[in-house]
């Protein structure tokens, strides 16, 4: 078996998907038509690309492991298979057209700033389906006044509509990893994203509210927002940062932008 025959690197976080069962269930959930522009970050040994290679015209790979990649090269041809050597989360997705089609098995150890990489190119992308600690996507999908209910949730919710669409066991990887994955569904909002007036005070706001989730906002954007700004966009200073909405963070922050624009 292939996979028998390369030594998993944990410097990038390989684990194998091996299980046929799981591999058929992920690509139904793409469901990639034949001219549809699809990528793939991190094909390791193929076991998705090859299925999807069955489903589409060209497709087109992300692998930074170079023995993987001259793999992939020797088994597929070049005008079926596009193959980037390269760090994925330093890829230009741009480059490679508009409509992209994300899919992979994503190392734990990245996950959360691939999805930050991918989220910039959003204009570009149709959809991403990507493999996950399950603990990963379930703060992605988290609703306020929970205990996943994060950052994470706030940032990514703010620039898609996210699913998750159901579990992988442990036993289907080799290595097999110590926790369990899910397959997360993230599909940008377009015309219904949220207007945020500067990305850089939003995810100050953010970042801060949830900095220490046992602080109250008043004590946690003490350097941001006072009382009366936090009253005035109708937010509690002595709620915490959870309890808030997404589009909550998204009035206040535009709120503090424009205090900012005016006094300056």
């Amino acid at each position: 078996m292939t996979s028998l025959r390369h030594a998993p690197r944990k410097r990038f976080g390989q684990n194998f998907l091996v299980d046929p069962h799981y591999i058929d269930r992920i690509v139904a959930a793409v469901d990639p038509g034949p001219g549809d522009n699809v990528v793939e970050i991190g094909p390791g040994l193929g076991a998705l690309t090859r299925p999807l290679l069955d489903r589409v015209e060209r497709l087109t790979v992300i692998e930074i492991d170079r023995d993987l990649a001259a793999r992939l090269s020797d088994e597929f041809a070049a005008d079926r298979l596009c193959i980037h050597t390269a760090d994925a989360l330093a890829f230009d997705f741009a480059t490679l057209g508009s409509e992209l089609r994300v899919v992979g098995n994503l190392p734990y150890n990245i996950s959360s700033p691939m999805l930050f990489h991918l989220a910039q190119f959003e204009a570009s992308l149709r959809d991403i389906t990507v493999m996950l600690q399950r603990e990963v996507v379930q703060r992605m999908v988290a609703a306020p006044a929970t205990p996943d209910y994060g950052r994470l949730s706030v940032m990514l919710q703010t620039r898609f509509r996210i699913e998750r669409l159901f579990i992988v066991p442990p036993g289907a990887f080799r290595p097999a990893p110590l926790v369990d994955s899910a397959i997360a569904r993230l599909t940008p909002l377009g015309e219904a994203r949220p207007t945020i007036d500067d990305e850089t005070v939003f995810a100050r706001v953010v970042a801060a509210a949830f900095g220490q989730r046992r602080k109250t906002l008043r004590n946690a954007l003490k350097l941001l927002a006072g009382d009366a700004e936090l009253e005035r966009e109708g937010i509690a200073p002595g709620a915490r940062g959870e309890t808030l909405a997404v589009s909550d963070f998204v009035r206040l922050a535009n709120a503090l932008a424009q205090t900012a624009r005016q006094s300056g």
